[in-house]
């Protein structure tokens, strides 16, 4: 990574918190502009709010069918978000109370909170570097006696270590549940995320790379499972169950209503026809950037082999030991630059109070005994993961963007980095 020198560098590459010209001056708001809204939505949207059938139509019903072709799986079940559908999911895998699920820290707290309400007992483990993902080797060392499933998050669109991780679930005879959520058309190994643990689930939030206004879907394989989510939220689909045992509750479900409002189904079921030609523009653009902000010594996670990754959110590495810029007055040298980069959105889940100070076990109605005290969470733990997100900065994922806005966002880091030594520090 080059550092700053001792000539006095012309205006045209004095970085702009040093009175320079802003490298980026292009218009960002369409560049960035996400969910792309067409007329064929807005179609969709008024065909079923002329329909009068606002809350439950058979265009959930065929966003269930789309889901199932598009990623060749025998079931999927719509839900009103990604949240609800882990919920359920969880159900579907019997977590009861006391039983451990593993799940990493450095995700949104929809990955994880659910488990508490089924009375189970999250347990961190260490986020590894090359993909952010659940770290095979430490996940297998947190595996305990009440251990019962392993929650994999592919953060960001970056698929996680499949092989590794559902290695250690089989060996172990543990669950696994994808959360998808980031990772719309992911591909690892040839397979596509979320058709690889025992169930995955996606969500449809307006932010994600498969947007509705709200939305989520739970994927598996197994009848079984199937039943239990359809029991578990969805009451008014049990009674056509006939010959099924969980048809006797069709009175009251399992006291959840988890359906998808069909206003949503309609906007995301026009979405996903345009979602490979939407994603492979934003890899296209985020590939582009990571392949010039590597030269500069950035860590931009690029696809390891074998794996096509996609580009919910845009996060790359800085090594501040290359040059003794503290990150934070690097971001906001680029942000004088007009980069729109910041700090990670997500805090780490084990550092924050509803574990550090048991809030948690109120939440899961556990109590401790002798035999068996309350896990207790220590905001210092998982050293690896803290540094490791400590030292990420989060870029736009440009899903319209064209090429001389990241022309410019390539100038701005080399503006920035060339002159590191120069740059006001706030930070120490």
């Amino acid at each position: 990574m080059t550092t700053g020198t001792s000539r006095s560098p012309q205006v045209s590459d004095r970085p702009a918190i040093l009175g320079g010209s802003p490298a980026v001056d292009l218009p960002q708001e369409e560049a960035n502009r996400w969910p792309i809204i067409t007329a064929e939505d807005e179609r969709a949207v008024l065909e079923v709010l002329r329909s009068g059938q606002l809350s439950i139509h058979e265009v959930v019903t065929a966003l269930e069918e789309d889901y199932k072709r598009w990623l060749d799986m025998p079931i999927a079940v719509a839900h009103n978000n990604g949240t609800g559908a882990i919920h359920a999911a969880l159900h579907a895998f019997d977590i009861g109370p006391g039983d451990e699920v593993i799940v990493p820290s450095a995700t949104w707290w929809s990955s994880v909170m659910p488990i508490l309400h089924h009375g189970g007992v999250p347990v961190f483990a260490e986020t590894e570097e090359q993909c952010i993902g659940l770290d095979p080797a430490d996940v297998e060392k947190r595996i305990a006696d009440r251990t019962k499933a392993i929650m994999v998050v592919h953060l960001f669109g970056m698929p996680s270590k499949m092989d590794e991780l559902m290695a250690v679930a089989n060996k172990h005879n543990l669950k696994v549940l994808e959360d998808a959520s980031h990772a719309h058309g992911a591909v690892y190994k040839g397979r596509k995320i979320g058709t690889i643990g025992d169930a995955a689930v996606f969500s449809m939030q307006a932010n994600k790379l498969l947007p509705s206004a709200e939305g989520g879907m739970f994927l598996t394989r197994d009848p079984e499972m199937w039943e239990k989510v359809i029991r578990y939220g969805h009451y008014e689909r049990l009674l056509p169950m006939k010959g099924s045992p969980n048809r006797r509750f069709a009175a009251t479900g399992f006291g959840m209503k988890y359906r998808m409002s069909p206003l949503s189904a309609a906007v995301a079921r026009t979405q996903l026809k345009s979602l490979p030609e939407r994603n492979a523009r934003r890899n296209e653009n985020c590939i582009c950037l990571s392949e010039k902000l590597e030269k500069l010594g950035f860590q931009t996670f690029l696809a390891p082999e074998g794996v096509q990754r996609v580009y919910f959110e845009f996060l790359i590495r800085y090594d501040q030991s290359q040059t003794g810029l503290p990150i934070g007055d690097l971001a906001r040298a680029l942000q004088a630059e007009g980069a729109l980069v910041g700090a990670p959105r997500y805090p780490l889940l084990h550092q924050q109070p509803v574990f550090t100070e048991g809030v948690w076990a109120k939440i899961a109605r556990l109590q401790g005994t002798a035999k068996q005290p309350l896990r207790e969470y220590d905001p210092r733990d998982l050293p690896r993961t803290t540094m490791g997100n400590a030292s990420l900065l989060k870029l736009p994922s440009f899903p319209n963007a064209d090429r001389p806005l990241l022309d410019q966002y390539a100038r701005a880091f080399e503006k920035v980095m060339a002159h590191a030594d120069d740059l006001p520090r706030e930070d120490k």
